[in-house]
């Protein structure tokens, strides 16, 4: 059963930075794509961006520009740099597959962005 443990979240001022890192069991980073979500609280989760096993890589429209989605296939990890974040960043944040082809959540991570 693969296993994902996100790490990385805390609490940050609006315009800071944040690396978020998600550790796969198995090898499903080099062989399978990606994908982290947030749920903020009170709302639904949505996809924040998607790596395929090819490093071809997608984001949602209220990231493009501030987000960076990257793996390390030797670690098995997928990585999410934030810059430029905001206070309605503010989220729980989980990695997975894309929709579809879902494994079993992890805990999250929690993003706090605020002065």
């Amino acid at each position: 059963q693969v296993q994902l443990a996100e790490s990385g979240g805390g609490l940050v001022q609006p315009g800071g930075s944040l690396r978020l890192a998600c550790a796969a069991s198995g090898t499903i980073v080099k062989i399978f794509n990606m994908a982290w979500y947030r749920q903020a609280p009170g709302k639904q989760r949505e996809l924040v961006a998607s790596i395929t096993s090819g490093t071809t890589t997608n984001y949602a429209d209220f990231v493009k520009g501030r987000f960076t989605i990257s793996k390390d296939d030797a670690k098995n990890t997928v990585y999410l740099q934030m810059n430029s974040l905001k206070p309605e960043d503010t989220a729980v944040y989980y990695c997975n597959a894309p929709p579809g082809h879902l494994y079993t959540w992890g805990q999250g991570t929690l993003v706090t962005v605020s002065s």
